[in-house]
């Protein structure tokens, strides 16, 4: 499988119950505003974000005459950005909650495609919103790691992301991962189609709760 040596040492420090069910959490807008807070850092930088399709390559645009940002300076502004902001990021509504009530049954790992000399801002700043579950920070397709992480598990397995790509790597990895698409920016949402693959897509909390916690326990989470 292909899983950086980082990524496999943060894998090995887990301590799960493979007799409890897992929920596998993407963080970047799925539990945190990541959207949000690079639009704010790119109008500070003169430059701003055109929703014409779920990309980031062509579509920052400088304000002053609206062209795309160069391709080559699109990946060093979105590091300059994790730079300056992965510790203060605006939490999603109904993240927390569902979070809590879920881990009262069942383990939760936060699995983010965030470079890895950024996971002690990022647990830093998951922590300020209450979020104290372990953090494995991966690159590249997410199925190695989730193969990796959850291949013992005997009690149910759900994945959640924003990313189809991510979802679909899951899928052929482990398909008997329960895979929930949350999209909660309708601007990018617009533009996925519902892959066949995925087995819930939803843009809040609140339903995404409901479904997992069917998926885990049989029984529809209340409220």
């Amino acid at each position: 499988m292909d899983i950086s040596d980082t990524t496999l040492e943060q894998i090995s420090l887990l301590r799960l119950d493979k007799n409890r069910p897992l929920l596998l959490c993407d963080v970047d807008e799925v539990v945190v505003h990541f959207l949000k807070g690079l639009e704010g850092w790119l109008d500070r930088n003169d430059l701003w974000l055109d929703p014409a399709s779920f990309a980031l390559n062509g579509n920052i645009r400088h304000k002053h005459d609206n062209r795309p940002l160069e391709e080559e300076k699109v990946g060093p502004a979105i590091m300059s950005f994790f730079e300056e902001l992965t510790h203060s990021l605006e939490v999603i509504e109904g993240a927390v909650p569902a979070l809590h009530a879920l881990s009262r049954h069942a383990d939760v790992v936060m699995l983010s495609n965030l470079p890895s000399q950024f996971r002690s801002e990022r647990v830093e700043n998951l922590a300020s919103h209450g979020l104290n579950f372990p953090l494995v920070t991966n690159s590249g397709p997410k199925g190695p790691a989730i193969s990796a992480i959850a291949a013992d598990h005997t009690a149910p397995v759900a994945f959640i992301d924003d990313h189809t790509g991510y979802l679909k790597s899951a899928s052929e990895h482990m398909p008997s991962v329960n895979l929930v698409h949350f999209m909660q920016d309708e601007r990018f949402g617009r533009h996925v189609i519902h892959e066949p693959y995925i087995h819930h897509r939803t843009d809040n909390w609140p339903d995404a709760h409901r479904h997992i916690e069917t998926v885990f326990t049989g029984i529809e989470a209340s409220g």
